[in-house]
């Protein structure tokens, strides 16, 4: 496939001059109360994310919209909360990345915590690319793409992004 790069930039500049405002209103929202996430096996994914990420365990509940099934919650920081639902009984298939669909999940961490991780992944034999010196991305055991940034937030690879 040809990619236009010159007319792909001359949009790109066209929405920044149309909708980039420098006298910017303050957001409608006060934050991402939750993302929600799909996963087999809650134990798994609590393992996961809370033993080896080192993200708390908040509550965990039974979904509203289907008997049976999981809601749980992990703790991000900044009250920014992290769910997952199971659905036993549902053969949901693996996860799947798709044009439309969750790409992946960026989380914020400090730079001293994403070493830390970092190595905890490596000696627990998780693979992950790392990128920039700040991110680290990796696919949590339902094969969801996770990111774990130490920019700054509101910051990403040196561009102030908020």
């Amino acid at each position: 496939m040809d990619l236009d790069l010159e007319a792909i930039e001359a949009e790109r500049s066209r929405l920044r001059e149309t909708y980039l405002k420098p006298d910017r209103p303050a957001s409608s929202a006060r934050g991402v109360h939750h993302v929600a996430v799909l996963c087999a096996d809650v134990e798994r994914t609590v393992r996961f994310y809370q033993e080896l990420l080192e993200f708390p365990l908040t509550e965990i509940f039974e979904n509203r919209d289907y008997k049976g099934s999981n809601h749980f919650f992990f703790d991000l920081g900044n009250g920014n909360l992290l769910a997952f639902f199971d659905f036993p009984g549902l053969d949901l298939g693996p996860y799947a990345e798709v044009l439309g669909g969750l790409h992946h999940l960026a989380i914020s961490v400090a730079p001293q915590t994403w070493r830390r991780l970092r190595d905890k992944l490596t000696e627990a034999g998780v693979e992950f690319q790392e990128e920039s010196g700040t991110s680290i991305y990796l696919r949590d055991p339902d094969g969801t793409r996770v990111e774990l940034i130490a920019d700054p937030l509101g910051q990403m690879y040196g561009n102030q992004v908020s």
